[in-house]
């Protein structure tokens, strides 16, 4: 464990160039007078650390030392090649990049480490898009992705769902996020940080201006905060429905993640009849018909008065279309059982 810190700290004094006792406690998750320990035994041990004294001080290594040691364990060598998603990367223009980078990282590993490697990449595959659901075209990706590493100001033409339907925007982007098989550019527009569907981008141009970044910026904890606001805000309305215990149990496998977890969470005592009444979120009394229909005559819904409506519509005209037609392939009409 011990010899695990002080590789950590060595790297970190590599890769930063001067920190203080403190920062370096805070990174390795111990206290000051740990660090102060593991510095002298580095210093005895011939790595050639020192100490600047005064409020500007910390501790650095000497000028232009640098260590080929790495200090990767089998796991953390594998797990390396757990990033080598070549789909996403090939839609980056990154795909020739990520193919000659493992390829040094392979040959600079020792053998043992290397096999392990090789083990993690032939077992792991990832496909990000949802069954059934084809990648989106995103022709301006690349020219996205360019912006983001080139910290450059990104002019694009977007198609949005309220009027006006096509927009101009100017966005200094702060990175790119794969969802589910989707691409989206987070970006900051008119002091907003928001996040923008690749696939509506209609066109874009890379700005020669530079593009600023919020100093405190995380684009995970932001992609988090962002998509969790975001499922909330969606559903603006709630259905009371009376459905079977088996209709709420298929609901995980044929609603979205909301509207299954709501539904489970408000779920009463199921009744004698195996039936219970719950709260669906919807989006609006079109949405809640087309996923409620899912559930057939599993489900009851009991209010917004609209809703009900809608489904006894529906109702009316499948019975019209199944009970009261004659068959299509024959001319007699179909036994209904009363």
């Amino acid at each position: 464990m011990r010899a695990s810190r002080l590789v950590s700290l060595l790297l970190l004094l590599q890769a930063r160039g001067r920190m203080t006792a403190q920062d370096l406690a805070d990174e390795l998750e111990v206290s000051v007078r740990t660090v102060y320990r593991d510095v002298e035994s580095l210093g005895a041990s011939g790595v050639p650390i020192y100490a600047d004294r005064g409020p500007a001080g910390g501790y650095r290594l000497l000028e232009g030392y640098r260590t080929r040691l790495t200090g990767l364990t089998g796991d953390e060598a594998g797990t390396l090649f757990l990033a080598g998603v070549p789909g996403p990367a090939a839609e980056l223009g990154l795909g020739s990049v990520l193919a000659a980078a493992e390829l040094k990282l392979r040959a600079a590993l020792p053998g043992e480490l290397a096999d392990r490697a090789d083990r993690v990449r032939t077992r792991f595959h990832l496909d990000a898009p949802g069954w059934f659901r084809a990648d989106e075209p995103t022709p301006h990706l690349a020219t996205i992705a360019d912006a983001v590493w080139r910290e450059r100001m990104l002019q694009v033409r977007y198609l949005r769902w309220k009027a006006p339907r096509e927009v101009t925007r100017t966005l200094s982007p702060l990175g790119v996020v794969l969802k589910a098989g989707r691409w989206y550019v987070v970006a900051l527009s008119r002091d907003k940080v928001t996040a923008y569907r690749v696939a509506n981008v209609l066109d874009a141009e890379l700005l020669d201006e530079p593009a600023p970044r919020p100093t405190d910026f995380d684009l995970a904890s932001f992609w988090s905060a962002w998509t969790e606001r975001y499922e909330r805000s969606v559903y603006t309305a709630q259905a009371t429905v009376r459905m079977t215990a088996g209709a709420l149990g298929r609901m995980a496998y044929l609603f979205p993640p909301e509207m299954a977890r709501v539904a489970r969470a408000c779920a009463g005592p199921v009744g004698d009849d195996g039936r219970l009444t719950t709260t669906v979120p919807i989006e609006s009394v079109l949405h809640g018909h087309t996923e409620l229909l899912k559930l057939g005559a599993d489900a009851e819904v009991l209010d917004p008065p609209e809703l009900r409506e809608r489904f006894a519509e529906s109702a009316r005209g499948l019975a019209a279309t199944y009970l009261e037609a004659e068959p299509r392939g024959g001319d007699q009409a179909l036994d209904v059982v009363p």
